[in-house]
């Protein structure tokens, strides 16, 4: 995958995405399913999330963050896509995308191409309703974390994403109630929760190419 031309953008665009199947296989035994009406009923703060591709010498990666710690939110200090909260000035679900991707990584946003957007998740736990879009950048980036939001970045290969398996890793973690969660473990790192249900149809739709 060595560009990001026309033909592979229209692909990308043109997959079908797998939904509650592919976020079902990491999706921790305890999470509750909800319909969209149900959804709305509670009230639910609207978020986006990016899945910011671009090229490094080894290949295509795309950045993961490990949260600043913060007592008053519920997933302090877990991996995460860049991303946050919709703004009342953001246009769309795709700009406050690009919006968060700029402020929490310093990657300028005209520089972000979105490809296309991913199936929506909900996270009872924060009552975020998320937007996960896919996009990728031709100028390599150099990152300027926001302290505020990140304390670390994970540059994450393409490659990796491509093998991940249906038969996740179980593991008891310190915020995962008492139960055995599926996990992505990346070097140590452990990536859980609605990020792993994310990355999970990432990679089925990305494998179809």
């Amino acid at each position: 995958m060595e560009f990001f031309g026309r033909d592979l953008v229209k692909k990308i665009q043109d997959s079908e995405l797998e939904g509650e199947l592919a976020h079902a296989i990491y999706s921790p035994p305890y999470r509750q399913l909800f319909t969209y009406e149900e959804i709305l009923q509670k009230n639910p703060k609207f978020a986006a999330v990016n899945i910011v591709l671009y090229r490094k010498e080894d290949g295509w990666h795309f950045p993961l963050i490990v949260r600043s710690k913060n007592e008053r939110d519920r997933h302090s200090g877990q991996i995460s896509l860049p991303g946050g909260k919709k703004e009342a000035t953001d246009r769309d679900f795709e700009h406050t995308a690009k919006r968060e991707t700029s402020e929490e990584l310093g990657i300028e946003e005209p520089y972000i191409r979105i490809i296309r957007e991913m199936s929506p998740i909900y996270i009872p736990p924060s009552n975020f309703y998320v937007r996960p879009f896919i996009s990728y950048t031709k100028r390599n980036p150099q990152f300027f974390l926001q302290e505020s939001e990140a304390v670390e970045l994970i540059e994450f290969p393409l490659n990796s994403i491509l093998n991940l398996t249906e038969q996740p890793q179980m593991m008891v973690l310190p915020s995962s109630q008492g139960t055995e969660v599926p996990v992505i473990d990346f070097n140590g790192y452990l990536i859980w929760g609605a990020t792993s249900m994310i990355l999970s149809e990432f990679s089925k739709l990305m494998k179809k190419l």
